[in-house]
């Protein structure tokens, strides 16, 4: 574990395990590296060079007041690709993360690039527009926004329910997960929960979608409510060439705990494929 730093001289916190074929996680707001550390471990021990960092303004990186674009995270990302030297690298992007993804293959040509993963991605287009109507209202985005500034703790003790699938029946995860997600959350500074909030929900990425040049798998849950389906996995897998959708029926949005298991699984799988 260690830092490197941005051009615009923002420290990021990286976690770099194992040794092989690397495999670059990204994670999705409003977490942090540790979010992947069920798929990080098994990956590693596998054979493969597993990095994960904290996102500018998350986890255990600097928090500086700008910077929350997409242009700049995907730069953020060629930073860490070439800081670690990483070659042939796989990309796996979750949920914001995947936006970072696209934004990284169209700004920075795909470079050193081999294959991407998008988990529960917030691409193509999460905003509705009269020619992206399956889209989200953008009174939903702003009320959440409102609900952040008024009591951020108390928004994501519920945000993080709704994200795993937690209802009066289902219990995909313990207690115990839902307070060390909220706890991830409150990792990151007001500025860059909200900033961040509004690129994921604002950001077009249909044009990007050209830019995958390499093998992409997309899996989503059937029934996100954080990010939907049709929005998101289906038209991105619509839009990019030799994209492979694999559903998960039934499944929430934060697979990566509820789905862990299948998760790795199917990450093994398609990173060892010709």
């Amino acid at each position: 574990m260690s830092f490197l730093t941005t051009g615009d001289h923002t420290r990021l916190f990286v976690k770099d395990w194992g040794s092989g074929r690397p495999v670059i996680f990204l994670h999705g707001w409003p977490l942090s590296s540790d979010s992947w550390d069920d798929q990080a471990m098994p990956m590693a021990d596998a054979g493969f060079r597993t990095i994960a960092y904290d996102r500018r303004g998350f986890g255990r990186s600097t928090q500086p007041w700008s910077g929350y674009d997409y242009d700049t995270l995907a730069d953020d990302l060629a930073s860490v690709i070439e800081q670690t030297g990483a070659k042939d690298a796989v990309l796996v992007g979750f949920s914001m993360g995947g936006g970072e993804v696209a934004r990284y293959m169209s700004r920075h040509g795909g470079r050193h690039v081999s294959k991407a993963v998008l988990v529960s991605s917030v691409v193509p287009f999460m905003l509705k527009t009269a020619d992206n109507p399956q889209g989200t209202e953008q009174s939903a985005f702003d009320d959440m926004a409102a609900s952040i500034k008024e009591d951020r703790a108390h928004f994501f003790a519920g945000f993080a329910k709704d994200f795993y699938g937690v209802g009066l029946i289902s219990n995909p995860v313990s207690t115990e997960t839902l307070e060390w997600t909220r706890s991830l959350a409150m990792q990151a500074s007001l500025q860059a929960t909200l900033a961040c909030a509004k690129a994921l929900s604002s950001t077009d990425f249909r044009r990007d979608l050209a830019a995958f040049k390499v093998p992409t798998l997309i899996i989503h849950g059937t029934a996100d409510k954080t990010v939907p389906i049709d929005a998101a996995g289906r038209a991105a897998a619509a839009g990019i060439a030799n994209a492979t959708l694999v559903e998960y029926d039934g499944a929430p949005h934060g697979l990566f705990a509820t789905h862990k298991d299948r998760l790795t699984s199917d990450l093994l799988s398609f990173i060892r494929s010709a």
